[in-house]
Parts: C-alpha cells; structure tokens; sequence
C-alpha cells in the first residue's frame, strides 16, 4: 500500500500539503495551483495522495474546461464520452456537466424527484463507482464545482479496501472467490403501464461480470467491489443467498468510519479513485431550488482482476478502450 511521502507536519518536498479529514479516507492537499504548470514532483505527490486517502481535495481552485482537461492528462487518459446532455461543453468533448443529471428524468417523462425515487428506493441503491457496468470503469474521476447551493448538496465517499480488510477473515476468503454481474438500471423501479426508461435500458443494456474482490492494480491491495447502483446477482448462488450476502456486503461497504463527507464550494476540486471507492451523489438538495453546476473528467482505465487472476468479463454493452 502507498503510504505517505511527506514530512512530518504533511508537507511534501514540493510546498504540497496533504491533511487528512477522516481515519480511512480523504485528504485536503494545499499549496498547489490545479490550473498552473504541474511539476513532476506535484504530479507524483497528488497521485500518491489519491493512492493512499482514495479521495483528495482542494479549494479555491480556478479551473476551466480547457485548463480541467489539461489537469487530468498529466494523471492518465480523459474519457471522450459519447452521449452527454445538453448543459455539457459542446466544444470539450472530455467534460462533463453534471447538470444535466437534472436533465434525465424530463426525458423519460419524470421530475427530478421521481427519477431519484425510482432508482432510490433502499438507502444503499444509490452508492455506486462511475461507470462501474462497463467492463472497464474509469480508473479516476475529478469533479470541480462552478456553482453549490448556500446549504445541502455534500457527496459522501467510502472506502473499499478498508472495508475489505474490515470483513472477517472467513467471510474475505469466501469473497475472494466469488463474480457479480453488474448491470445498468438494476433496482429501477418502473413507472404503472409504458415506461420510456425500461425502453431506453432495454436498448441501450450494459453489463459485466466484475469479481467481488478485485485487486488494484497499482496498490495490490484487495478492494470490495460492490455498490448498490450496479450490482444485479453474485454468481453460482440462489437470489435468496445472494440477495442476503449482497445486503451485508453492501453494509460493510458504508459503514461510517469508512467514508468521509465533503462540503463544497465554488472552486472546490475533489479527485478520487474509481477502482477503491463508491460515491453518494447528494439528494437532499434538488427541492431547495438552488443550482448545483458541477463538471467532471474520468480517466480510463483497466479491466478489473480478482485475487485468483481472471479479469472481468463483459456480458453486453461495453468493450475495453470503446467509449
């Protein structure tokens, strides 16, 4: 595991400071410009910071499009996503508005308020990795704010190797050795008589077979790969066992001291890895009335591995490297 690179007092060789804000996860890294020209000692420092705290933040950060993208090459590969709402940069095919989240449930005939409850409806379906069906998911993501309600709006993260490594050792063992398939819209609950959404899932379908327990790729430490948002049936057992071993898994997975809950503000920059986290977008916030603008670039990454070697395997939908 990566550990700390810094001094005693968190401060690097760079000026770079890394702050921890919870036990298992989360750090706030300063004395670093985002929109300037990152050094390889700053490049190396923020890439172990993500490593070892899984999620990083910053503030007053002045980021643009152009300038967000630039930031995330110099960590990996921008995705080029191909379908993304209106409120997303025409022009800057790598970014992301998340605005336009507020967008899909308009589409299929919903308000926002319904769309949530539809896919929302037990406290742990909304936990998720981003693009976490795909046989490939990102292997980070940078979200920056432009715009955040005076009050509300707060995205929790979890850590999943701690929570592995929380689990008995009996129960990891037999972890290790189990598949789930994860697939879009899993848990959605459909709306009385035509819903446009199943329409929409029904021709436009992805799903993998992740390992329960992958292992990172850079680290080597073994990560619970579940969340609430994808994962449709663990292999090779009966929906009732799967359904009970999901749920206490799931448990593991958030439980408090685990996670941490970040405060944004405009300016605000939070960097994570996609392959040893799942997030919580906020919903407590829509009905307030105020803008939430945030923008975000994913990183891609690599198939996941599980602890006995075998990568994952897609069922339909996505193939390594095709966005």
């Amino acid at each position: 595991m990566t550990t700390d690179t810094g001094t005693a007092d968190g401060r690097g060789a760079g000026g770079i400071g890394v702050k921890p804000v919870a036990g298992h996860i989360g750090a706030e890294i300063t004395g670093v410009d985002l929109a300037g020209e990152l050094d390889g000692t700053a490049v190396a420092e923020i890439r172990a910071a993500v490593l070892r705290w899984k999620v990083v933040f910053f503030r007053g950060q002045r980021l643009d499009h152009a300038r967000h993208v630039a930031l995330a090459r110099r960590f990996g590969e921008p995705v080029v996503l191909r379908g993304r709402g209106g409120a997303s940069p025409p022009d800057v095919p790598e970014v992301e508005t998340t605005a336009d989240r507020l967008e899909l449930g308009g589409r299929f005939g919903m308000d926002h308020e319904e769309w949530l409850r539809r896919r929302r409806h037990t406290l742990l379906r909304g936990w998720h990795c981003d693009h976490g069906a795909r046989v490939d998911p990102p292997a980070a993501t940078i979200l920056r704010a432009e715009t955040v309600p005076p009050y509300g709006g707060d995205t929790t993260w979890s850590n999943l190797a701690a929570a592995y490594a929380g689990l008995s050792a009996p129960v990891r063992a037999f972890a290790d050795g189990l598949r789930a398939e994860h697939r879009l819209g899993v848990g959605y609950q459909p709306r009385p008589g035509d819903d446009a959404y199943v329409r929409h899932l029904m021709d436009h379908q992805i799903a993998t077979v992740h390992p329960l327990v992958r292992v990172h790729p850079e680290t080597g430490e073994r990560v619970l790969f579940v969340n609430g948002y994808y994962v449709e049936q663990i292999q090779d057992l009966s929906r009732a066992e799967s359904a009970a071993i999901l749920q206490m898994l799931l448990e593991q997975a958030v439980r408090p001291e685990y996670t941490v809950r970040f405060r944004w503000e405009p300016g605000s920059v939070a960097f994570w890895d996609n392959r040893a986290t799942i997030h919580l977008a906020p919903s407590d916030s829509a009905h307030l009335g105020f803008p939430r603008i945030m923008h975000r670039v994913m990183l891609a990454g690599d198939v996941p591995v599980g602890v006995d070697g075998r990568p994952s395997e897609p069922v339909t939908g996505s193939a390594p490297g095709r966005w």
